[in-house]
């Protein structure tokens, strides 16, 4: 199989995740929607389908971490709506630990090719400090506990690393709990109808994550220009 075949391929297995999770998506949220009104009668309707339930809201997230360009945000509400607070995150950090250890190993096995699907040359390149740098793994630690950081591209950037993957599989863990914390505790909010506490925290939480955004910008303009200054 040549490159051509490869990177069709590739492409294929990308369009086929993305219609699983519309999909799933559509299955899963249809109903919740239909009883936005009444969100008791939303969580009942959830626990009435058992196991099945948390197993769909698992494989979502971790298509939508493969799957960079679909935000992860309203998936993490969406748990703290369905689940609540507490398995709300439980839930979505082992499908964001899953997720993330699957981009690590496909870009680990395909390299730059299927980096490329989600992310251009340019936006990978300027990430290129993070390869060099002697305090590398601190900064994916930093980059990943800021709310508000692009944190699909930084599991892609990681997995053209030499980074380890047991060490790779804690930062992403840890690094989500406080994005992943405020979204299921305004989603749990939601669901309780206390909106106005929904609203307060969603209120914070933006403001946290452009503040985040702005330092995530002057962290890479800063070390992306040592590194340029390096070579």
């Amino acid at each position: 199989m040549n490159e051509k075949q490869k990177k069709h391929r590739l492409i294929l297995l990308v369009l086929a995740a993305v219609a699983a999770i519309t999909a799933g998506a559509w299955v899963l949220t249809k109903p919740i929607l239909a009883l936005a009104n009444d969100p008791a009668a939303a969580r009942s309707w959830i626990e009435g389908l058992g196991l099945w339930g948390p197993l769909a809201y698992l494989a979502l997230i971790v298509l939508q971490i493969v799957v960079a360009v679909i935000p992860g945000e309203p998936f993490e509400i969406l748990g703290g709506y369905a689940f609540g607070t507490l398995w709300g995150t439980v839930l979505y950090l082992i499908a964001s630990a899953a997720g993330g250890m699957l981009v690590f190993l496909f870009v680990r096995r395909w390299g730059l090719r299927f980096a490329r699907i989600f992310f251009s040359e340019e936006k990978l390149a300027s990430m290129r400090f993070l390869h060099r740098s002697a305090r590398r793994d601190l900064l994916f630690l930093l980059l990943f506990l800021i709310p508000g950081t692009p944190k699909d591209i930084l599991c892609y950037v990681a997995g053209l690393t030499d980074m380890k993957w047991q060490r790779w599989l804690l930062i992403c863990s840890v690094g989500r709990l406080p994005s992943v914390i405020t979204s299921t505790v305004g989603g749990d909010a939601i669901g309780g109808r206390d909106y106005r506490f929904a609203l307060i925290v969603f209120a914070v939480t933006a403001v946290i994550s452009l503040i985040g955004l702005v330092v995530y910008r002057v962290i890479c303009k800063r070390h992306g220009g040592d590194d340029q200054q390096k070579k």
